[in-house]
């Protein structure tokens, strides 16, 4: 098992801004973590600096207690598997699988036994004696988790492994790799995505890197927390836009008043909605911006039984889109505000309709000028 330590990491190009900017992260025993972000946002460099394939421009990194920074990828006890498989052409599967135990010198019987129970595990058993080109996107990819796996490193590193597979093969991949890790759950696990559903299905512990159009915060982190930490509680609204899909709704406003059971805003269009945050230090009148969740938004309002859910919103729609098990339901706002409505797949509602949608206080969220989140209260 391999703790991993950063601390104060930073990674800069000669005389450029740093692309890794004062990162400090714990990632524990067996814990599965994803380094999550917009492309350009620095997460392969991370992952890369934590395998050795960067060198570490400040700070210091540990695995297992050691410190990293001088030691040469092939001694940190770390596997990689590549956005591309990295596959030898010319070789079996199951050469391909042995080649790092030949390297290593190890036994032809030991590396036999490795290889029979990574392909036994992984379903590659009959594909041992096919190359690269007879097996699919998939089987690919399986091959490249196996020749980790036969290592036995202590930390298994992902970057990107399922952006060349189809939409349905990626969820039949990703399905596997969190089924292996908890048959491997003796190795911690970093994985990098730009797929917050991929990262929400597979991570214990997020880490969500800043945009790179933040110039002043690009390559540090946004949040650090479980899925749900960071769906439920965001601590700015770029964590609250980038997590959840579609992205959290963003309407502009101001505070009307402040009270021991939240914050209420009165919207730009006029409506007062609660929310139940915290407002200890805000105004009235400050500029706020309040958010709320496609799927969290009540139909019939009016209707609704939880008292709640009468707060609503009353807006146009001006596009349906039915999905099956859900409709989306696209809402005139200010301008600038686009506005989406995640509701079920049998609504009613017709491109033209003016709609009445609850916004119940739990689920709402506040944000002030500077794009803070005010802390929600508990539940």
């Amino acid at each position: 098992m391999a703790s991993i330590s950063l601390s104060n990491v930073y990674k800069a190009y000669g005389t450029s801004p740093p692309v890794i900017r004062d990162v400090n992260l714990q990632i524990a025993d067996s814990e599965f973590c994803v380094f999550l972000g917009p492309s350009g946002c620095g997460k392969s460099t991370l992952l890369r600096m934590v395998a050795g394939l960067e060198t570490i421009t400040a700070g210091e990194l540990r695995i297992g207690g050691q410190t990293m920074n001088a030691v040469p990828p092939a001694k940190r006890k770390v596997a990689m598997v590549f956005q591309n498989y990295a596959l030898y052409p010319h070789m079996t599967v199951y050469n391909n699988l042995a080649f790092g135990l030949k390297q290593a010198k190890k036994s032809a019987d030991y590396i036999d036994k490795k290889i029979r129970e990574a392909a036994r595990i992984l379903e590659l058993e009959p594909l041992l004696e096919r190359k690269p080109k007879a097996l699919s996107g998939g089987q690919r990819q399986r091959v490249a988790i196996g020749r980790a796996i036969v290592r036995e490193p202590g930390v298994f590193l992902f970057d990107e492994p399922l952006s060349n597979l189809d939409a349905s093969l990626r969820v039949q991949t990703r399905t596997e790799i969190a089924r292996l890790h908890k048959a491997f759950d003796q190795a911690s696990a970093i994985y990098v995505t730009h797929d917050q559903i991929e990262a929400m299905a597979l991570a214990d512990k997020i880490v969500l890197l800043h945009s790179g159009s933040d110039t002043e915060q690009f390559g540090s982190i946004a949040q650090v927390g479980a899925p749900l930490e960071l769906y439920h509680r965001p601590r700015s609204k770029f964590v609250a836009g980038f997590i959840g899909s579609p992205k959290m709704n963003f309407i502009e406003g101001s505070v009307q008043s402040v009270d021991p059971t939240g914050v209420v805003v009165k919207l730009h269009s006029g409506e007062a909605i609660r929310a139940a945050v915290n407002g200890a230090g805000v105004v009235n009148g400050a500029p706020v911006t309040l958010g709320i969740r496609p799927e969290h938004f009540v139909p019939d309002a009016g209707s609704a039984a939880s008292p709640d859910a009468r707060q609503g919103i009353t807006r146009n729609v001006r596009l349906v889109e039915r999905l099956g098990e859900h409709s989306y339901l696209h809402l005139e706002g200010a301008p600038g505000e686009a506005m989406i409505a995640k509701l079920p797949g049998d609504a009613a509602n017709q491109t033209g309709d003016r709609v009445v949608l609850g916004v119940p206080a739990n689920y709402c969220h506040v944000f002030d000028a500077k794009g803070l989140a005010l802390p929600v209260l508990e539940r």
